[in-house]
């Protein structure tokens, strides 16, 4: 995906939320650290434009809530959760770059659940390229890409990576 198609995936996937959620009084966005939070960003500037009022974003740092944290090394690096508004009832889209084996998305739920019991919560990826490990499924997709195991979905985005650009690579033996 090139720069103007990830735009334009984005600007769809703000009209979808907007339209599954009956607008955007009772939505929250959180973004999952680390390309989720810029792309909820995104998409919470495109929701407020559309629909003329503020949308609350947030970060979230799973680190703690992965079940694969001993693989991750003898010391994680923790980023701060930024959590500035009520989950409590409200509607909230989990935002990340790529759904794979869905075990990013059950920590995610862990976490957002000890800031409070959100009325409902739905998850919105870039790219979802298949292979899961758990019953996740992405409530708004942008892409469904095919891959094999052997492929990595690369996301760069300009706050991060200084490109903007989504690239299908092999990965490193």
């Amino acid at each position: 995906m090139s720069a103007s198609e990830i735009e334009r995936t984005l600007v769809r996937l703000a009209h979808e939320i907007i339209e599954k959620n009956n607008g955007a009084a009772n939505l929250g966005l959180v973004g999952i650290r680390r390309r989720g939070v810029f792309l909820a960003q995104r998409l919470g500037s495109m929701i407020s434009r559309i629909e003329k009022t503020s949308v609350p974003v947030g970060t979230l740092d799973i680190s703690l809530y992965r079940d694969d944290l001993s693989m991750v090394g003898p010391k994680p690096v923790v980023q701060k959760t930024e959590m500035e508004f009520v989950v409590t009832g409200k509607n909230i889209v989990l935002v990340d770059d790529v759904l794979y084996t869905g075990r990013t998305a059950r920590a995610a739920l862990d976490a957002l659940f000890r800031h409070g019991r959100p009325q409902r919560v739905q998850l919105c990826v870039l790219v979802d390229r298949g292979y899961r490990e758990l019953p996740i499924e992405a409530a708004f997709v942008g892409r469904k890409v095919q891959t094999t195991l052997q492929e990595i979905i690369e996301v760069q985005l300009q706050e991060l990576d200084e490109a903007e650009r989504v690239l299908l690579v092999e990965k490193p033996n």
